[in-house]
Order: C-alpha cells, then sequence, then structure tokens
C-alpha cells in the first residue's frame, strides 16, 4: 500500500538560510548535518511523519546498520516505501562507487577528522573506529558504540571484531566529547592503553585515537599518550 506524499513541509517555516537546499546553495553540502542531507534526498514526508523526523528515523537506522543495508531493510523503514529505499539504496551504491573511503589516505590527524567531524555535534558520545590498509587507506568507518552525554563505554573485542573481518593492517579510533572539553579524560586513558596492548597482539598498527568536537581535534600520538615506543614517528 503507497502512502501518499506529502509536499508542505517544515521547511517553510524555517528563515530562507537554515533551510537545507538554501543552505547547500550558499555554503555547500560540508556545511549541512547528515539528517539535513538525508532530507534533501527524501524530499518530502508522509502524512503524520514530516521530512525531518522521516530523515531523522533515518538517519538512527544507517547508523545502527554496520553494512550497507539491502533495498528490502530499507523500505521496512516506517514511511519510506519501495520508492524512496530505491533512490536512498542507489545514493549509498554511487557513494561507495565513486567515493568510497577506499580513496582516501590517513596522514595525520587532520585526515581522520575530516572523516569522522560529522558525527561532532551529537549529544552523545559516539566511538568510531577506522580499519586502514597496510598503506593506511581506508577500508571502513565505523561507529562502535554510541554513548551518554558524556561518556561512551567500549570493549576492545568491539573494536577489533570488525577490523578483523575488513582483514585490516592498521586502525585508528576517534570519539567525540559533546563538552567540548578536548582533553582526555582517565577513561579515555585506559581504552587507549587496553586497544594498544590488544593491538601488539594481534599485530596491528594502532595509528592513533583521537578526541573531536566541531571545530577541532586532540590526537593521542602527538601528546605522546601512545605506549608504543614511537609517540613520534610519522603516519
Amino acid at each position: 500500500m503507497c502512502m501518499k506524499e506529502i509536499k508542505i513541509t517544515v521547511f517553510t517555516k524555517m528563515q530562507p538560510e537554515q533551510r537545507p537546499r538554501e543552505k547547500l546553495l550558499a555554503r555547500g553540502p560540508g556545511a549541512l548535518s547528515d539528517r539535513e542531507l538525508l532530507s534533501i534526498l527524501l524530499n518530502a514526508g508522509i502524512r503524520g511523519k514530516n521530512v525531518r523526523r522521516l530523515s531523522s528515523d533515518l538517519l538512527k537506522f544507517l547508523q545502527k546498520t554496520k553494512n550497507t543495508p539491502s533495498v528490502k531493510e530499507i523500505a521496512l523503514l516506517p514511511g519510506i516505501g519501495q520508492i524512496k529505499a530505491c533512490s536512498i539504496a542507489a545514493m549509498l551504491e554511487f557513494g561507495r562507487r565513486r567515493f568510497g573511503p577506499s580513496s582516501v589516505k590517513v596522514k595525520n590527524p587532520k585526515d581522520i577528522f575530516a572523516l569522522v567531524r560529522h558525527n561532532a555535534d551529537r549529544k552523545q558520545e559516539r566511538f568510531i573506529s577506522l580499519s586502514l590498509n597496510g598503506a593506511h587507506e581506508v577500508l571502513a568507518v565505523r561507529i562502535v558504540t554510541i554513548g551518554l552525554v558524556n561518556k561512551t563505554i567500549v570493549h576492545p573485542r568491539e573494536v577489533f571484531a570488525d577490523l578483523i573481518q575488513d582483514r585490516a593492517s592498521a586502525f585508528c579510533v576517534a570519539h567525540n566529547h559533546p563538552s567540548g572539553q578536548l582533553e582526555s579524560s582517565p577513561e579515555d586513558d585506559e581504552i587507549t592503553n587496553r586497544l594498544q596492548s590488544a593491538a601488539r597482539i594481534l599485530g596491528l598498527h594502532f595509528i592513533d585515537h583521537i578526541i573531536f568536537t566541531e571545530t577541532s581535534w586532540w590526537s593521542f600520538r602527538e601528546n605522546g599518550k601512545l605506549k608504543d615506543g614511537q609517540e613520534n614517528m610519522q603516519y
């Protein structure tokens, strides 16, 4: 059963510079949040659920999915349907083929930041892993866990399960601090040390761990907090 789309959305109530399309035209796609980008793609909501709410639901679904979801899986999301699901699946596949992360090489903390900074505006901490090959090219970027407002709980096995699946040779991790504080906490130091110990056993190169906000980052390696005897090494 098809749901009738409603073309009148909450965007008409926004100031022009706040509307996703106008914002994209004025500032480029990099200035938009993930939800705003999906709102443009979805174009319209359905009866009882405007496009902003629909895009938020879709974003939550995509964040929980480690691999690219199928059309059938996307279509099961209430309010999406087959037509929108096809558009979303086509967008994801084209992005993977043409602009996939495998073309990106991590050379410094700034490169890591560029890949994860879109998570900086989240109200909860997100712990993210980046799987790298031997040339430090990105194989995959994943959200490992979503924590509390000021704390994320992660176990090394959750990080390394994906790395092993990706057949990674190296990796780096990152997490956002919603508070805006860039220095590491004792908990951050502890999980970094545990990851370093496990990486040594598995023969994986632990490149770096960065803490980031919307505007900047803090690197464990640059600040001498990776206990591998190579604190001053180049990426």
